[in-house]
């Protein structure tokens, strides 16, 4: 089976300075992987790198067996950590908007997810709250019928309450046929939907591996685990 995402001795640096350094990765389809670290460990300028937007210093970056380029871009669904929706839009003019830009785009799914996360559809953009907007963006990302889905710091601003409804929306619309990598430090509420973890460290994978045996390794939590590698 060929992998959704495939990264050999990536790297990546600003004016000299590394964010990633020799970073090898593969996520096969079906799985939910977390890229796990502090802010500015590098999990954005990974997830910003796979998703196209920025281009590897040097190394190996297939998605679905191709470099990032505009055909990968219509096979990634990417949520990013600022708020990229146009706030004078109303909610069902996003959602004819993104059916337009889109074509593996569904409008019945976001729908469905608006009401699903609680979200009154009949509201602009810029009255939402911050958590609000957040689901909004969750909605959307998931609405598409892609083959990965990149979410960065996807809980951010998400009141304790509605983090448990998000990651269980997330369970209940994830499409097996696809791969999603989360990028986050909020360790606690999306553990239960990983099915493996990447450790990142000052830009460098210092353990990964599969939830379950991570914690049948280090008898303890896959959050044990976080709070003992960046305690």
């Amino acid at each position: 089976m060929e992998a959704i995402l495939h990264l050999h001795n990536l790297n990546k640096s600003y004016a000299g300075f590394p964010a990633l350094k020799n970073v090898d990765l593969e996520v096969e389809p079906g799985r939910i992987m977390g890229i796990l670290g502090p802010n500015g460990s590098g999990k954005t300028t990974l997830i910003k790198i796979v998703a196209g937007l920025l281009q590897p210093s040097s190394g190996e970056v297939m998605v679905c067996g191709m470099v990032p380029g505009m055909q990968t871009k219509a096979l990634v669904s990417y949520l990013p950590d600022v708020n990229h929706l146009p706030t004078w839009m109303t909610i069902p003019g996003l959602i004819q908007y993104f059916n337009a830009f889109y074509e593996d785009f569904d409008p019945e799914r976001a729908f469905g997810l608006l009401d699903r996360l609680g979200i009154d559809q009949s509201r602009k953009v810029t009255a939402l709250s911050k958590g609000t907007r957040e689901k909004l963006k969750l909605a959307l990302a998931l609405a598409r019928r892609a083959r990965l889905y990149l979410m960065d710091e996807l809980l951010e601003g998400i009141d304790p309450v509605a983090r448990m409804v998000t990651i269980d929306t997330i369970l209940e619309h994830f499409d097996t046929k696809g791969s999603l990598i989360i990028a986050t430090h909020l360790i606690t509420d999306v553990e239960k939907l990983l099915d493996e973890v990447v450790f990142l460290k000052e830009g460098e994978i210092i353990l990964s591996g599969s939830t379950e045996d991570l914690r049948l390794e280090k008898k303890r939590s896959i959050e044990g685990i976080y709070k003992e590698i960046f305690s």
